[in-house]
């Protein structure tokens, strides 16, 4: 057994992607048999893996969750921004781009819409929470928009990290809900074509949620939803610590 410890730690970065297909293969699995899809499996493993974080910090008392046990330290490498942004990127390969210009002004406006909305959301619940500086109201703010926008305008405006934890907490919850309620709501909202797929994108941002929710609804529409949303989540780490920052700022 030590030998194979041993073996796991030397190689972590492999046993972190063995260690994260087997989460998605139960899943999924679970998603399929007692949810019968309804419930995706994305959102599924984004909970388990949330249980897991906290039992490796728990248990180690260090800050990075389970990457803080030696054996899953490779977790640390895999989860981070380099891997997970030539994820995000490589979604746009399965785009055709005839279907990219029928989107047209209203795609790029939905951009705009889908940040303004979100962060000012954000706000609102930082205030009614007692937040009452600009930083921590703005971080808490951009963390609604998308978990990723959430640290990077915290990191540049100098929040707590407690501040940034609430965001990227606000952030993961937007993202659920959008996995769990994108099948339920897509006959409602006609999202059943790549043009509509990239204007909820843009509205919703949260490219790993509109991506599951829309696998859930129609695969072929992830790489449309996908790119707007990832386009969002840029806009939103220029626009969050600059713009909205200077906006609220002025009014509080």
């Amino acid at each position: 057994m030590e030998t194979i410890k041993n073996v796991l730690i030397e190689n972590n970065l492999v046993t972190a992607f063995a260690l994260i297909g087997f989460t998605m293969y139960f899943s999924y699995f679970i998603s399929t048999k007692l949810t019968r899809g309804k419930l995706h499996g994305s959102a599924i493993a984004i909970m388990i893996g949330l249980l897991l974080a906290y039992y490796g910090g728990t248990v180690t008392g260090g800050e990075k969750g389970l990457a803080d046990i030696s054996i899953f330290a490779g977790i640390g490498i895999m989860g981070g921004g380099m891997l997970r942004d030539l994820a995000i990127i490589s979604t746009a390969f399965g785009v055709n781009f005839n279907q990219v210009k029928s989107a047209g002004v209203i795609g790029f406006i939905s951009l705009f819409i889908g940040i303004f909305l979100s962060f000012f959301i954000g706000v609102i619940v930082a205030l009614s929470f007692g937040y009452s500086s600009p930083v921590d109201i703005t971080t808490i703010g951009a963390g609604t928009a998308t978990y990723i926008v959430g640290p990077v305008t915290g990191s540049a405006l100098g929040a707590s990290s407690e501040v940034i934890t609430l965001s990227i907490a606000a952030g993961l919850i937007k993202s659920m809900l959008t996995m769990i309620f994108t099948p339920f709501a897509a006959k409602f909202i006609g999202l059943d074509n790549p043009r509509s797929a990239m204007i909820f994108g843009g509205l919703m941002g949260t490219t790993s949620g509109t991506a599951a929710g829309l696998a859930a609804t129609d695969p072929k529409l992830v790489p449309y939803g996908a790119m707007t949303a990832t386009f969002y989540t840029g806009l939103g780490c220029l626009l969050c610590p600059s713009l909205l920052y200077f906006i609220i700022q002025l009014t509080f």
